[in-house]
C-alpha cells in the first residue's frame, strides 16, 4: 500500500522525510513535489527502481531521464562542465531549469542518452524536495508525473495514489505545484541553445 506524507511545504517534517528517504534506499519510487510538477524519483543506481519508473510512465530505455542534484557540486560529478557552462549553472539553479550537459563517466549507461552520451540535470528550489536530496545524500533520478495517455502532469496527491497505489512506495504531499514545466537548456554543443520554454525565464541566463 502506498504510504502518503503529508508535509510543509516550508517546513517539512524531517521524521516524515526521512520514513520516504528510507524508501528510496530500499529501492523503491517515490512521486514528489518540484517546482515545476509532481516527478517520479528512484535511487540513481538501482536498476530494479528504474525499470519500475519507466514501467510507470510507459517510457523505453531510449527517453532521457533527469538527475535532480542537490547543489552544483553534486552536479558537476555528473557531467562535463566548462567555465562558460558553469557560469549559467550559477544563474539558473536553484530554479525551474533543466540543462542538458555531456555525462560524465560516472553516470550509468542506462541513464544517460544512448546515442550522444548526455544527460538532463536540475537543481530545484522547491524545500520538500531539497530536504528529501538532503536525507538520501545523493542525486535522484526523476521524470515528470504524466501517465501513460494523460496530457496533464498528475498534481493531487490523493489521486496519485488512487491511481498509483502500490505501484509507487510514497507519496510526499507538499500541497499543489506550479504545473508549468522547467525551461530546458541544451548546454552540450558550442552555443546554448533554448530546447523548451517552461518556467525558468532564459533571460535570467542571458539567453
Amino acid at each position: 500500500m502506498t504510504q502518503l506524507f503529508s508535509v510543509h511545504p516550508d517546513n517539512p517534517q524531517p521524521r516524515l522525510l526521512k520514513a520516504a528517504a528510507a524508501l528510496l534506499q530500499q529501492g523503491e519510487v517515490l512521486a514528489v513535489p518540484t517546482d515545476s510538477s509532481y516527478a517520479l524519483v528512484c535511487h540513481l543506481d538501482d536498476k530494479a527502481a528504474v525499470d519500475q519508473l519507466r514501467r510507470i510512465r510507459g517510457l523505453d530505455d531510449k527517453r532521457l531521464l533527469s538527475l535532480i542534484c542537490r547543489d552544483l557540486s553534486e552536479l558537476a560529478s555528473y557531467a562535463r562542465v566548462d567555465n562558460t557552462q558553469f557560469r549559467l549553472l550559477k544563474l539558473g539553479t536553484p530554479g525551474p531549469f533543466t540543462f542538458i550537459l555531456e555525462a560524465s563517466k560516472e553516470v550509468p549507461r542506462r541513464v544517460s542518452h544512448p546515442h550522444r552520451k548526455t544527460i538532463g540535470l536540475r537543481v530545484p528550489e522547491h524545500k520538500a524536495l531539497q530536504a528529501l536530496l538532503e536525507l538520501h545524500g545523493a542525486p535522484l533520478l526523476a521524470t515528470t508525473l504524466i501517465l501513460p495517455g494523460d496530457d496533464e502532469p498528475l498534481n493531487d496527491p490523493d489521486e496519485i495514489i488512487e491511481r498509483l497505489d502500490r505501484q509507487v512506495a510514497g507519496v510526499i504531499d507538499a500541497g499543489a505545484c506550479a504545473l508549468e514545466p522547467t525551461t530546458v537548456v541544451d548546454l552540450s554543443g558550442d552555443v546554448p541553445e533554448v530546447l523548451r520554454r517552461g518556467r525558468g525565464d532564459p533571460a535570467e541566463l542571458g539567453l
